[in-house]
């Protein structure tokens, strides 16, 4: 049965926002990569850069797929999207168990957890807009703030159990546990009252010719460059100064926790500053934060605070990004818009990390950290020619 129209902003569509669980599971398990990156490399005998290239396949699949996964949100609803991803999910972690190369498992994990990624995140996002007019925000917000609960959760939890029963045996964890609470998500969503009908799909192209578009799509393509080299690298960087093996991925934790604090945050606040300001403000602050890193050393309590800052600013991207889209160029065809922007990411995500992996290893950290500064404030300064609200 079809929700009423007068169902927009209600308590119905809070319900549907809680069923963004399906965002905490893909990316709490995405995310959580980096506590498995020492022991993926020393079993598979691989160095930074082609370790780091499996969760750079499965971020940009992931970003790849989000046109399409947005696309048939538009047509069928979420909840089949939600069971495709946790059929993938499920069978992406349980072939990466008994992979016997990091090259097998650049397709088992990179394409089933890819898969995953983007089907539970970009639908839901478009799902929750379609339950909101004046409170689109704010929903938002909360919404994606999965994304952030997930990953304060996924990686020091990843990092405890592979220490009482390895890497391989968690993965078997998480894809029964993950793949459950995504079908568990599938159940609960559904279209909003709002939602605007499946309209054709526009090629990346047609809309890379819209000024606005091109703009957004340089600007993110040019922050995912250094956003993701932390996820990969922060853990083992941190545990080579000394810090050990849990409070090293704890530091991914704090980044997803801290991320809740601008998506909840920034969200609410763009209804007052505007969401083109705001947006503009979580670049300058990912940019910014990794000279926190660069200057980190040793010392925990800078690499805690680097952690806050990035997971301030990421979150407001990410909690932002979609009202942009909406306030932009409507709720037509959202999903799909919205997917085609976040294949901008998948050139980051695919490139970002091993080219860090191997700065790091050929150059040192201090290059490859000053590199991920750089280019992210060049994101910042493409959105410095986005008109403002």
């Amino acid at each position: 049965m079809e929700p009423r129209v007068d169902a927009v902003d209600s308590r119905r569509g809070w319900v549907v926002v809680a069923a963004a669980t399906s965002m905490f599971t893909v990316f709490g398990i995405a995310y959580s990569f980096g506590a498995f990156f020492e022991s993926m490399s020393a079993d598979f005998g691989t160095g930074a850069g082609p370790t780091a290239l499996v969760f750079s396949v499965t971020l940009s699949l992931s970003f790849v797929l989000a046109p399409i996964t947005g696309r048939y949100t538009d047509r069928f609803g979420p909840r089949p999207v939600l069971w495709v991803g946790a059929a993938s999910l499920a069978a992406g972690l349980l072939l990466t168990t008994v992979a016997p190369s990091i090259v097998v498992a650049y397709i088992t994990y990179g394409v089933g957890v890819g898969v995953a990624v983007a089907c539970g995140y970009v639908p839901m996002v478009s799902t929750v807009g379609g339950w909101f007019v004046r409170q689109r925000a704010a929903a938002l917000g909360v919404a994606v703030a999965g994304v952030g609960v997930g990953t304060l959760v996924g990686a020091p939890l990843a990092a405890a159990l592979i220490g009482g029963i390895g890497w391989r045996a968690t993965f078997v964890v998480f894809a029964v546990g993950g793949a459950s609470l995504m079908v568990l998500a599938g159940l609960v969503a559904e279209r909003g009252p709002a939602a605007a009908e499946a309209v054709r799909l526009r090629p990346l192209g047609e809309l890379l010719r819209i000024r606005a578009f091109g703009l957004l799509y340089g600007a993110s393509l040019l922050v995912t460059f250094g956003l993701f080299v932390p996820f990969v690298f922060i853990v083992s960087y941190a545990e080579g100064r000394g810090v050990g093996e849990v409070a090293a991925a704890t530091l991914v934790g704090v980044i997803g926790g801290a991320s809740i604090i601008g998506r909840l945050g920034l969200g609410t606040l763009a209804v007052r500053f505007g969401v083109t300001r705001l947006f503009r403000l979580s670049f300058l602050v990912m940019g910014l934060s990794h000279l926190i890193w660069l200057v980190a050393g040793d010392r925990y309590a800078l690499l805690v605070l680097y952690a806050v800052v990035l997971g301030v600013g990421y979150g407001g991207f990410i909690a932002i990004a979609p009202a942009v889209v909406a306030d932009r160029f409507g709720l037509e065809g959202m999903g799909g818009i919205l997917g085609t922007l976040y294949t901008s990411a998948a050139v980051g995500s695919l490139l970002g990390p091993p080219l860090a992996g191997l700065l790091f290893d050929e150059l040192g950290d201090a290059t490859a950290i000053a590199a991920a500064a750089a280019v992210s404030l060049a994101g910042w300064s493409v959105l410095l020619l986005l008109d403002s609200d």
